[in-house]
């Protein structure tokens, strides 16, 4: 299994003054509040039968993406880094591109586009101008926490941007908790899901007061399967967000339950086959 979608950080690059990285990290957030570093992912990703993962940003800074190619040249479990570029100008995000791009780990960019306050960030003509470079250099373009202001944006820019491969993180973030919610996100789910350069990722799916078992999210896991089918479907384990929700372990079990039900060939797509095909991986590389 190649775990798609895993985050890094360290408490210690924070400073006084001025903007901080991980901005949105606070101690709010409990046990989230401390660093996770590259030695403690590689135990849990051991310990769970992982071979390697893909490091997902955690902030829209250069120094993070930086942080995590650090990591890369350092660790052969890292097969992927989804980045962040500063995509509302495009001659930054070009030079960027560039620079990340010479690190062959590079494979992706992401934007924390649920903490932007632009909802139309997506359509932005800049942002746009961007993500046609980013396409351009073969690279996935992840799309955090869409529901609901920035389901719809993803539909509109998958529409739009064919040759982009869209990567939907946590599958749009379902509102398990609200029924009427979840008509509204169904309808934008399965008209991504009829964009054929748009994947989805089975993580992320923690909700307070949704028990996290097999059995509550089969008819979430059936509503994916019928969208994007097994081979537009990865699994990630959202570590260490999802330890607010359970240990890495449990999470990574949930989800293995229910691609358990797939045949062996849909099961090798889900755990790795979409992963190395959608970022470019190497199929026998890692730890």
């Amino acid at each position: 299994m190649i775990d798609s979608h895993l985050h890094l950080w360290t408490l210690d690059t924070f400073v006084t003054g001025g903007a901080r990285p991980y901005s949105w990290l606070g101690p709010q957030h409990g046990a989230l509040f401390r660093s996770y570093g590259e030695d403690e992912a590689h135990e849990v990703l051991d310990a769970a039968g992982a071979r390697g993962a893909v490091l997902v940003q955690a902030d829209d800074t250069e120094a993070d993406t930086e942080a995590m190619l650090a990591v890369a040249a350092r660790n052969s479990w890292v097969l992927g880094v989804a980045g962040w570029v500063r995509l509302e100008s495009p001659t930054e995000a070009a030079e960027q591109l560039a620079r990340f791009g010479a690190h062959p780990v590079f494979k992706g960019v992401r934007h924390l586009i649920h903490e932007d306050p632009r909802a139309d960030f997506l359509h932005l003509p800049a942002v746009r101008e961007s993500l046609a470079l980013v396409a351009g250099r073969g690279l996935a373009f992840d799309v955090p926490d869409a529901f609901p202001r920035h389901l719809g944006s993803a539909v509109r820019l998958a529409r739009e941007m064919p040759q982009l491969t869209i990567v939907l993180d946590h599958l749009g973030k379902p509102p398990l908790a609200d029924p009427g919610a979840m008509d509204s996100w169904h309808a934008d789910f399965r008209s991504l899901g009829r964009q054929p350069n748009a994947v989805a990722k089975l993580s992320g799916l923690h909700v307070p007061g949704v028990e996290y078992s097999a059995d509550s999210l089969l008819t979430l896991f059936e509503s994916a399967l019928e969208a994007f089918g097994p081979e537009r479907l990865m699994i990630g384990g959202d570590w260490p967000v999802s330890t607010l929700g359970a240990p890495y372990g449990r999470t990574l079990d949930v989800l293995l339950e229910l691609v358990s039900t797939l045949s062996p060939a849909e099961q090798d797509a889900v755990l790795e086959g979409t992963a190395i095909r959608t970022y470019g991986l190497a199929p026998h590389a890692g730890a």
